[in-house]
C-alpha cells in the first residue's frame, strides 16, 4: 500500500525546473476522485467530468474500470516515464550549471570560449523550460498555476471523445472506406479456400450440427407445435382444394390411372363375397317382410347372392364391362365439377375445415413437430447420418466453387460488402456515440495518467531534444553574431 500511495503521488507530480515536484492546480486525490476541487480560473471541464463520475456511481463506473484503474502493467510503464523525467530534468540542471561555471569562468577572463558556451547553455535553458511546460500542461497546471489552455487532457476529455468519434466515424465507417478494405481483402476467395479443405468442413458440419441440437433444445415443443398447427390451418383455409383435386382426379382418369384402383377393388370385393357368402343371405333373408314364407326368403336370398357375385366377377375379368366405363364418366364429370361447380366446390371446402377441425387431426398435426425434432437430432448427433455427410459434401462443393469460381466469389464479396455497409451506415452513430460515451465514462485523472503512462517516455525525449537542440541553436545565433560584429 505505501508503494502504491508513492506511485499515485508521483504520477500527479512533475519535476520543475528547480527539481522541485509541482502540483497540477484541481488535481483529485487518486484515491478519493470525489475530492478533486479547481482552482480559480481552471477550466470546468476536469471537475465536471469528475463530478460526474462520482456521481453516476458503480453502474457507470463499472464499464470503465480500465481506464479509472492502474494495473500493474501501468505502474511499470509509469516507473519509465519517471525515470525519463528524472533525465530530462538532470539535463536542464546540467545545462544551467554549465551556464552558471561559464558566466563565472568569463568573468574571471577565462576568454572568449565562455561566452559561446554560456550562450549555448542558456539557450539549452529556454528550450528545456519551454518544452517543459508544454509537456506538463498536457496533463496538468505547470506548477499549479492557473494559466489557460493548460491541463489539455483533463479539461477536455469529453471534447476530445466526440472528436474521437466523428474521427473515427468519418475515416474508418465510411460506406468507401469499408467497400474499399472488404474488396482489398477478397472474404469469397479466402473463405472458399479454407471451406474446401476437408478438415474444416468438418469443423463447420460439426459447429451446425451442436448449433442445430442447441437451436432445437432451447425451443419448446408446445411452442412449435401451435405455431405448425396455426401455419398449417392458415394456409389450408386460404388455399381452396377443390380445383386442385378436381385437375388431379381429371389427369388421373384420363391417364387410366384409377383402373389400378378398380381393379383391387373388385377382386378383395370377390373374395369378401366368396368368404362371407352366409352373411350375405341372412342379411338379404333379414330384411324381407314378416309374412312371406322362409323358404321364398332363402331362394330370394340365394338369388341375390349368385347376381351380386356374377356382377363382380364381371367387373373383374371384363376390362369393358359397362360398371367400369360408367364409374369413368362419373368420375370425369365429378373432377369437372371440382373445378367449376360452385357447390360442389363449396361442399368440399366445409368438408376439409371439418376435418381439420377434428381433434385427433390437431393432435396428429401437433405430434408431428416431435416426430420431426427427434428425427433431426438423431441424425444431427450421428457423425455417418445421411443429413451430416450431405452437408458436409454441399459445404466441400461451396468451398471448392467459392476458391475456383470468380463469379461466385464476386457474388460472396458483394454480399459481405452489402452486409458490412448497411451495418456501418444504418449504426455510425451507435458505434461512433459508444466511443463518446465510454470517453466521457472516464475519470479525468485517471484518464490523464494512464495516457501519460503510456506516451510519457517519448514526450519527455521532447524535453531532451529541446535542450539539446535549443543549446544547438543558442550557439549557432551567438556564433553568427560575434561573426557580424554584433
Amino acid at each position: 500500500m505505501e508503494r502504491m500511495e508513492r506511485t499515485k503521488e508521483d504520477e500527479t507530480g512533475e519535476t520543475g525546473p528547480e527539481g522541485q515536484p509541482s502540483r497540477a492546480d484541481g488535481v483529485a486525490n487518486p484515491t478519493n476522485p470525489a475530492s478533486a476541487i479547481g482552482t480559480e480560473g481552471s477550466a470546468p471541464g476536469a471537475a465536471g467530468a469528475a463530478g460526474a463520475t462520482g456521481a453516476a456511481g458503480p453502474d457507470r463506473a463499472a464499464p470503465n474500470r480500465a481506464m479509472n484503474s492502474f494495473s500493474p502493467a501501468d505502474e511499470e510503464k509509469f516507473r519509465g516515464v519517471r525515470r525519463m523525467k528524472l533525465m530530462a530534468t538532470g539535463l536542464l540542471l546540467f545545462v544551467a550549471l554549465v551556464y552558471v561555471l561559464a558566466k563565472w569562468a568569463g568573468n574571471s577572463g577565462a576568454g572568449a570560449w565562455t561566452g559561446y558556451v554560456a550562450a549555448a547553455a542558456e539557450a539549452g535553458m529556454v528550450g528545456a523550460l519551454a518544452d517543459w511546460f508544454a509537456v506538463t500542461a498536457l496533463f496538468r497546471r505547470p506548477m499549479g498555476l492557473p494559466i489557460p489552455h493548460t491541463a489539455i487532457i483533463p479539461t477536455k476529455k469529453d471534447q476530445l471523445g466526440v472528436s474521437l468519434g466523428e474521427f473515427v466515424g468519418e475515416n474508418f465507417l465510411s460506406q468507401d472506406v469499408v467497400r474499399q478494405r472488404l474488396r482489398a481483402v477478397g472474404i469469397g476467395s479466402r473463405l472458399g479456400t479454407w471451406l474446401a479443405l476437408p478438415e474444416h468442413a468438418d469443423r463447420v458440419t460439426d459447429e451446425l450440427a451442436t448449433a442445430l441440437r442447441g437451436a432445437l433444445a432451447v425451443l419448446r415443443d408446445s411452442d412449435v407445435q401451435a405455431v405448425v398447427g396455426e401455419a398449417i390451418n392458415r394456409r389450408a383455409d386460404a388455399q381452396e382444394i377443390a380445383p386442385g383435386i378436381g385437375k388431379t382426379l381429371e389427369k388421373v382418369v384420363a391417364d387410366g390411372g384409377h383402373r389400378r384402383v378398380v381393379d383391387l377393388i373388385c377382386v378383395r370385393a370377390h373374395d369378401w363375397l366368396v368368404l362371407h357368402n352366409d352373411q350375405v343371405m341372412d342379411a338379404v333373408q333379414g330384411g324381407a317382410p314378416g309374412w312371406t314364407p322362409r323358404f321364398v326368403d332363402k331362394r330370394v336370398g340365394e338369388r341375390v347372392y349368385k347376381e351380386l357375385l356374377r356382377f363382380v366377377t364381371e367387373m373383374r375379368d371384363m376390362p369393358a364391362h359397362p360398371a367400369r366405363g360408367a364409374l369413368d364418366r362419373f368420375l370425369t364429370d365429378f373432377a369437372s365439377d371440382l373445378q367449376s361447380d360452385t357447390d360442389t366446390r363449396a361442399r368440399v371446402e366445409n368438408l376439409k375445415r371439418e376435418v381439420l377441425g377434428r381433434g385427433e387431426v390437431q393432435d396428429l398435426i401437433a405430434s408431428a413437430w416431435s416426430s420431426v425434432r427427434q428425427m433431426i437430432v438423431s441424425a444431427a448427433e450421428d457423425e455417418r447420418s445421411e443429413l451430416r455427410l450431405r452437408v458436409r459434401a454441399s459445404l466441400l462443393s461451396l468451398g471448392t466453387r467459392m476458391a475456383t469460381d470468380a463469379r461466385l466469389q464476386g457474388k460472396v464479396d458483394g454480399w459481405v460488402e452489402g452486409a458490412a455497409v448497411y451495418v456501418v451506415t444504418t449504426y455510425r452513430d451507435e458505434i461512433t456515440s459508444l466511443i463518446t460515451e465510454t470517453v466521457a465514462g472516464w475519470d479525468a485523472e485517471h484518464t490523464s495518467r494512464k495516457i501519460e503512462a503510456h506516451i510519457g517516455r517519448d514526450l519527455q525525449f521532447i524535453r531532451i531534444n529541446g535542450t539539446v537542440v535549443g543549446s544547438l541553436a543558442g550557439l549557432l545565433i551567438y556564433a553568427v553574431s560575434k561573426a557580424l560584429g554584433a
